[in-house]
């Protein structure tokens, strides 16, 4: 089986609260930030690019810090965009599609669900449709006619030691992505999961559609991953705590997650 490098990109970030982790809030609240990734697995002889980040414009709009662009940060990784050939969209959300036209020659993988909410019925509702790009949806929609798109009905395999897998909860068809690694299966949660708390505690993010599915998603990143120190949640910014950089100029940039956690 093929056996994947994996790193973690952080671009951006933004001040938060702690009990805001928490569907209901928590009595122990304190400052907590937010930071933003994006995710790369190099094998071989494939490259997959998981999620595409926001765009700097999307960055002043909804007042987010973007700390660098994460396409052009690939490049320290010897990545360029116009070479990539697959690229993962765990969802449609700002933050997690934004920059899919950096790939001119890429598949764009995301599942059945996730294209069926972003533009169905549910996006004439103000809330779940707050965190969709209507431009990026609108052009998505360009990209399937030409055949740029490959959807996903739950679980699949995209290439030997690369699978994706349906989640559901954070929105309708967002999935998490497992790579298998020196140190066993790695699972990048990307929304499935926004922090560690959420999937060890079993306490739900706020921003969900289905709740259940939330919930069982927890136990199904469990089953899905070698142990529970291979779990990389989507937002949470001990990421660039508990794994090495790659490079010193890289610290607090891109981290390896192919490799034993050090904390």
């Amino acid at each position: 089986m093929t056996q994947y490098e994996v790193f973690a990109i952080r671009y951006g970030t933004r001040a938060g609260r702690y009990k805001d982790r928490f569907l209901g809030g928590d009595a122990h609240d304190g400052p907590s930030s937010v930071d933003y990734f994006v995710w790369v697995a190099v094998g071989n002889d494939k490259t997959f690019v998981i999620d595409t980040g926001f765009t700097a414009e999307d960055a002043v709009a909804r007042k987010r810090t973007m700390l660098r662009c994460p396409i052009d940060t690939m490049k320290e990784l010897g990545i360029k965009a116009e070479n990539v050939t697959d690229v993962v969209l765990t969802h449609l959300h700002y933050d997690h599609a934004g920059n899919f036209a950096r790939f001119p020659n890429a598949t764009l993988h995301l599942q059945d669900k996730e294209m069926e909410f972003a533009t169905g019925r549910f996006m004439q509702s103000s809330i779940p449709a707050a965190a969709y790009d209507v431009d990026d949806i609108a052009e998505l929609v360009r990209l399937n006619f030409s055949g740029r798109l490959r959807f996903h009905d739950g679980a699949a395999e995209i290439a030997p030691g690369f699978t994706v897998h349906r989640m559901g909860g954070h929105t309708a068809g967002v999935q998490c992505v497992r790579v298998y690694t020196r140190r066993g299966w790695v699972v990048l949660a990307s929304d499935s999961s926004h922090f560690y708390d959420n999937f060890i505690n079993y306490r739900p993010y706020p921003t969900v559609f289905d709740l259940a599915e939330m919930l069982n998603g927890y136990s199904t990143l469990r089953q899905l991953a070698a142990t529970i120190d291979h779990i990389i949640p989507g937002h949470d910014p001990l990421v660039m705590n508990k794994y090495p950089p790659v490079s010193r100029a890289m610290e607090g940039v891109i981290v390896r997650l192919d490799v034993q956690p050090t904390s």
